[in-house]
């Protein structure tokens, strides 16, 4: 690692790697991975990439009006028109990259989702992420002006003349690098949750740092859960049943095993995600069960294994056969509407700031995500940004000033507090909002979060991370209490 970069990237899925092989190949791009490069949610999306590759029997204008439709008309026209009208040409240029999306008689297979009126989601199985994210990383790693260092952790963003001093903590210690640009790809804030579809490492630390650098967070509040996280699983980290399933004609069924949605809403189970979240939760209150289920056993038995592979592995692995059985589901967090707000070109309000994916708030979604939108998104705005960093020609050499020495010593973080702040989010703001208990917990999660940034803990990965976890749910906790 040197001591000066062109570009610093924290965050190495979609977002973050379309962003650095979009840079100019006479900019040098850091590019820091908190964990392994295969642990981000980009590795766990299963459903596949929303684009209109077909005009003929597809249009740009219902692309649009889908995700507005989805996202409660409070999107970013602009936003969305850019994402559909551009994306196609990033889904083709990844397919050119090597991604092996399915094909049938050569022609792309697409999928429906709910939200969408037609056909037009691109997939590879049932791990759509995970190919695309074994594509970028081959791309990257062929790339010289890119270096990618693992099991690294950006623990302070420090503004200085012509661009920032980065404090980053890997396993050699701590290191101080110049850069000249940042692009914060850091993913989601699953972890603040007790149960979430997310990886271990999403816990907002891009939203927490760009937040104490002045950066404007924008809807923070807009979560989406997703209506169908297998629920006998064990622990935080659910595992996502994908939108797909139903759009292969899965149905959900209730507690006495009979199907329900009629009762909610006409659209049934291709109803958008809050929609169907919804649903289940003024179900179960009808009921006086949490006992819900999919069901996709009307469907040929090797349609099914050929179609969902991992997710008819993952539920055998629990004990379910989902050709014979219906799935148990239940809502579970999993997804990030709001974020670090951004325009067009992903510039965050602080000079030479960037974020894309699903840290940041492009306007695009709204208050609620339209199924297979979010990769989509992580491509054209992460290429946005690397566009616009091009036409600044960043030299790493214009940084200058001396970096700020943090302290990095001090006594052990005292334990459970993140179990805390995850306890009470889980309560006040699931699905539909407890408002009582939002008020009751907002000076609770506030004082939690005074501790981790006033008191001289141990700077290490799990105080990093409770500090974003308490800076991101007080967020959340102060725009639920004042919406």
């Amino acid at each position: 690692m040197r001591d000066k970069y062109d570009v610093l990237i924290v965050g190495a899925g979609v977002g973050g790697l379309y962003t650095a092989l979009n840079l100019d190949a006479n900019i040098n791009a850091l590019v820091v991975c908190k964990r392994q490069l295969k642990l981000c949610n980009s590795s766990l999306a299963q459903g596949g990439v929303a684009a209109v590759l077909d005009t003929v029997n597809d249009s740009y204008e219902l692309h649009v009006k889908d995700t507005l439709i989805a996202g409660g008309y409070l999107n970013n026209v602009e936003a969305v028109e850019t994402l559909v009208e551009e994306g196609p040409g990033d889904v083709r240029k990844i397919i050119e990259m090597g991604a092996n999306f399915d094909r049938v008689n050569g022609e792309l297979n697409k999928t429906l989702e709910g939200g969408h009126c037609r056909r037009r989601i691109v997939h590879h199985k049932d791990s759509t992420g995970e190919e695309m994210m074994r594509t970028l990383i081959a791309a990257v790693k062929s790339h010289k002006n890119i270096e990618i260092v693992e099991d690294t952790a950006l623990c302070f963003l420090d503004e200085t003349s012509g661009g920032y001093y980065a404090t980053l903590l890997g396993a050699d210690g701590f290191k101080t690098v110049g850069v000249s640009f940042v692009v914060l790809a850091t993913g989601g804030i699953g972890r603040v949750y007790q149960y979430t579809t997310n990886s271990a490492i999403a816990t907002g630390d891009g939203i927490a740092i760009a937040a104490d650098l002045g950066a404007s967070i924008k809807n923070l509040h807009f979560i989406q859960f997703h209506p169908t996280a297998f629920a006998a699983a064990k622990g935080r980290e659910r595992f996502l049943i994908s939108e797909a399933v139903r759009g292969e004609g899965a149905v959900l069924l209730n507690n006495e095993h009979k199907r329900f949605m009629d009762r909610y809403d006409e659209r049934l189970e291709l109803a958008p995600r809050d929609v169907v979240s919804r649903s289940i939760i003024l179900e179960s209150r009808r009921t006086g069960s949490e006992s819900f289920y999919l069901d996709i056993t009307h469907r040929e038995s090797n349609f099914i294994k050929d179609r969902f592979p991992m997710i008819y592995e993952r539920c055998l692995h629990e004990g379910v056969d989902i050709t014979k059985s219906p799935i148990p589901i239940f809502p579970c967090h999993h997804y990030l509407m709001g974020g670090i707000d951004v325009d067009l070109n992903s510039r965050t309000r602080i000079n030479r700031l960037y974020a894309v994916g699903e840290c940041s708030h492009t306007g695009v979604h709204g208050k609620n995500r339209l199924a297979s939108n979010s990769l989509l998104e992580a491509l054209v705005f992460g290429r946005r940004s690397a566009d616009d960093i091009n036409k600044s020609s960043p030299t790493a050499g214009s940084v200058t000033g001396k970096p700020i020495i943090h302290q990095t010593d001090g006594a052990p973080m005292p334990s459970g507090m993140r179990t805390t702040i995850r306890r009470m989010l889980q309560k006040a703001y699931f699905v539909i909002p407890d408002i009582d208990s939002a008020l009751k917990y907002s000076s609770e999660i506030e004082d939690i979060k005074n501790r981790l940034y006033r008191n001289k803990f141990k700077v290490n990965t799990d105080y990093l991370e409770a500090r974003s976890l308490a800076r991101v749910a007080s967020i959340i906790i102060g725009e639920v209490v004042n919406q």
